[in-house]
């Protein structure tokens, strides 16, 4: 299989393909679920389009917990079918389709009753372990295992010692969320699928009663497509209801968008060697190894704001160290959070007692000839939603289809990974990079590392980390534009590596030094480098703003003071 390249030529040419001859299915929408309906429609043989309006995952997807999970909490709702759903993705993710991007990771669980919470919530792990054996994809993981109060405190130092009578350990898994789908978004390309981000639908095209296709506006160069397709399926998450309005069409279910907030503090301030997963008044916490650093999250609030960039005030940042201190033995402090993100989860609300029960549930429905919506769900699940919706896309072709196999798809990188990381020490002696960097890359490229390797060798210096960012290579910057889509500033930053979220600056001390790095690889003249680096520094700035702002509403307003994107 040929590995698809998506530079900014090749997003023209997409864009030009698309609208050229009628596609078996266009996908609107370049989440998770987006992004896995396209890889499932190519691969049954379809000839098949993605439009996704901003950067892949630049919504939900790449603002979520990171984590690939059965959802144990569902067990106590007694919703098995979900939980088995999940962990037979989760044990097919780690195991065969993205060994490179999905990691185990462990989780403290602290008792805090002794006797009978041992026991029910022993059960209950012990539970969802059988669960994840029987899905026949569950044996890569180490079953769960029961603490005293003293083996507890030399796993979590960080714990108060009057915060627990002892402790569960069991594990899940996690990856880089925009990661995830800008590598689904390459994989579907490489399997003939043409792609464009920065597209935006705008219309859709009808034939009486019938969806024919849509009218699609290129955001970067201003010009206007029309993309016909024998099915539209709408992917676009918690922007559902806005995309089916502009074919006015009332749907069968809406979806409410729900806010939940993470904080990002580095490593050294919370003494442990596993997650932790805590108890709250109406959820529950994480707190979440990622590197050199620990997510913390999340909220769950109703948001009826702005979808594009939720915003995270003062009262969320509050709540979450209120709860998170209640455990710590040494509490956290503004001071101590490098990053902070918002996310909306896409949430089904029924038009009748039947539906609104759905929730975390996924639903497929077909309301008008040639259009399909899928909506609700959640990460870990994509790719049974994105199975279900080609399978009800499939109704309206007039050609028999294969059945889904992205069960046995691997995305790319995935092929070779582990045949790589067994010989990282020679790569390392041949390139003359440390170990711990060729590491860093194999897991977040696999096998694609040796593509990034390439850009070394023709310029050493891409070989060096960034500056004021030396968890990432000069070169990945620049792969982020030729090979994987990135077109702004932003784009880098905040997806492609996550050093928004990772750095004390929120990335704006390493602004100017990616800007000149990417500019040569998308035709920017020094003009549009100062645009966009002062546009990233405003972005930066009414985030903080919004932080600062008693409730939504006045950070809502605040994190609007920032403009969207760049115009070339």
């Amino acid at each position: 299989m040929r590995t698809a390249i998506l530079g900014p030529a090749q997003r023209a040419e997409a864009l030009a393909r698309m609208a050229e001859r009628e596609l078996d299915i266009l996908v609107v929408g370049a989440g998770v679920v987006g992004a896995g309906t396209a890889l499932d429609a190519a691969t049954r043989g379809l000839s098949t389009g993605l439009v996704e309006a901003r950067d892949w995952a630049s919504g939900t997807s790449s603002r979520s917990s990171k984590l690939i999970h059965g959802g144990l909490r569902y067990l106590e709702m007694l919703d098995f079918a979900l939980v088995r759903e999940a962990l037979k993705e989760r044990g097919l993710l780690l195991e065969r389709l993205a060994p490179h991007l999905v990691k185990p990771v462990p989780f403290l669980y602290p008792l805090q009753h002794k006797g009978w919470e041992r026991w029910y919530a022993g059960s209950g792990v012990a539970l969802y372990d059988a669960m994840s054996v029987s899905s026949g994809h569950g044996r890569g993981l180490p079953v769960h295992r029961h603490l005293s109060h003293k083996r507890a405190l030399q796993v979590a130092p960080c714990l108060k010692k009057g915060a627990l009578v002892g402790a569960l350990q069991y594990y899940d898994a996690q990856m880089d969320d925009a990661r995830y789908v800008a590598t689904m978004v390459r994989t579907a390309a490489a399997y003939g699928a043409q792609v464009a981000n920065r597209a935006r639908v705008v219309g859709f095209l009808r034939e009486g009663e019938r969806v024919v296709g849509v009218r699609v506006e290129d955001v970067e160069g201003g010009d206007d497509y029309e993309i016909r397709a024998q099915q539209i399926v709408n992917a676009t998450g918690v922007w559902t209801d806005d995309t089916q309005a502009l074919i006015g069409e009332r749907g069968q279910f809406h979806v409410r968008a729900s806010k939940g907030i993470h904080l990002v503090v580095p490593k050294d301030r919370i003494h442990s060697t596993s997650g932790l997963i805590l108890r709250t008044e109406k959820s529950v916490l994480f707190v979440i190894p990622w590197g050199r650093h620990w997510i913390v999250g999340t909220t769950d609030t109703d948001w009826d704001l702005d979808k594009a960039h939720p915003a995270a005030s003062s009262a969320d940042i509050d709540y979450l160290l209120e709860h998170v201190n209640e455990v710590l033995a040494t509490p956290l402090t503004r001071d101590d959070v490098e990053g902070v993100y918002a996310g909306l989860r896409p949430l089904l609300a029924g038009e009748s007692d039947a539906t609104s029960k759905l929730s975390r549930e996924h639903t497929v429905a077909h309301p008008v000839p040639g259009l399909v919506v899928v909506a609700g769900g959640k990460y870990t699940t994509y790719r049974v939603m994105a199975k279900d919706a080609v399978d009800e896309a499939v109704h309206g072709l007039d050609q028999r289809v294969a059945e889904c196999v992205t069960e046995d798809v691997p995305l790319v990188g995935a092929e070779g990974y582990r045949a790589l990381w067994n010989a990282r020490a020679r790569i390392a002696a041949r390139t003359g990079l440390h170990v711990a960097r060729i590491e860093h890359l194999l897991n977040r490229y696999g096998s694609l590392t040796e593509e990034l390797l390439e850009l070394v060798v023709a310029d050493p210096s891409l070989g060096e980390p960034l500056a004021h960012a030396d968890d990432y290579l000069r070169a990945e910057a620049v792969y982020a534009c030729t090979h994987e889509g990135a077109r702004h500033l932003d784009d880098v930053l905040t997806r492609r590596t996550r050093i928004s979220i990772e750095t004390f600056d929120r990335g704006t001390r390493s602004a100017r030094e990616v800007a000149e790095l990417i500019a040569p690889a998308l035709g920017w003249d020094s003009d549009q480098i100062e645009k966009e680096i002062a546009h990233y520094q405003k972005r930066v700035e009414a985030e903080r703003e919004s932080q600062r702002q008693p409730d939504d509403l006045t950070a809502d307003a605040a994190r609007l003071g920032a403009p969207d994107i760049v115009p070339l």
